[in-house]
């Protein structure tokens, strides 16, 4: 391939004869050749991106999928069972019989078989993932990912169960709303910070 340096721009002459761009009729022909460049550029570019962000997906899959997994077990041993603020159909439900308490409790153990399966796949994807060399292994993209999952988990649960479904809230009373915009808040905040630590990640490695 012929190039020449003109104006402290390199431009490229065979390529019109290779490729068909779409370029406007009054650029000079080095500034036609220099467009081709950058345009070669931005798509090696993307390429470059792009073939990061694929040795990076396992690590992020798995992340996600253990955050999720984790922000479950979280909200279900401190809120359900530690502070015992709620259950899980406790607002249709309320423990005021015993078979309302027993209705509550078979389904606060469905919610953890739900959070144990995902953490079960976060360990399986984890686990293939460093089984494959191409995998680009960082503590930002696990963390980061970690971080996405569990605020994931949070938004979703608490646009389902406790705004759609209203099957329970964070912490019933007077200031319901609020624990419960809170939630909503911590898990989107979460997902936030994870993004821009996946982001620094991916800084790093490209």
């Amino acid at each position: 391939m012929n190039s020449f340096f003109y104006n402290g721009f390199i431009c490229v002459s065979d390529l019109l004869e290779a490729e068909s761009y779409y370029l406007p009729n009054d650029r000079s022909d080095c500034e036609l050749h220099n467009y081709i460049v950058v345009e070669m550029s931005m798509e090696l570019t993307m390429t470059a991106n792009s073939q990061i962000f694929r040795k990076r997906l396992p690590l992020i899959t798995a992340g996600i999928f253990l955050g999720l997994g984790l922000g479950g077990f979280v909200d279900g041993i401190l809120l359900h069972q530690i502070l015992q603020w709620h259950h899980m159909l406790s607002n249709v439900r309320p423990l005021s019989t015993n078979t309302n308490t027993d209705l509550n409790m078979v389904w606060d153990g469905l919610f953890h078989a739900l959070d144990w399966v995902l953490t079960v796949i976060g360990v399986a994807l984890l686990w293939r993932a460093g089984g494959r060399a191409d995998v680009a292994w960082s503590s930002h993209t696990f963390g980061g990912s970690l971080l996405m999952g569990a605020g994931l988990f949070n938004v979703v649960e608490g646009v389902i169960d406790h705004q759609i479904l209203g099957i329970h809230h964070v912490k019933p009373g007077p200031n319901q709303v609020a624990w419960d915009l809170g939630f909503l808040v911590l898990g989107a905040l979460l997902v936030v910070v994870g993004w821009i630590i996946l982001h620094r990640g991916a800084t790093e490695q490209g």
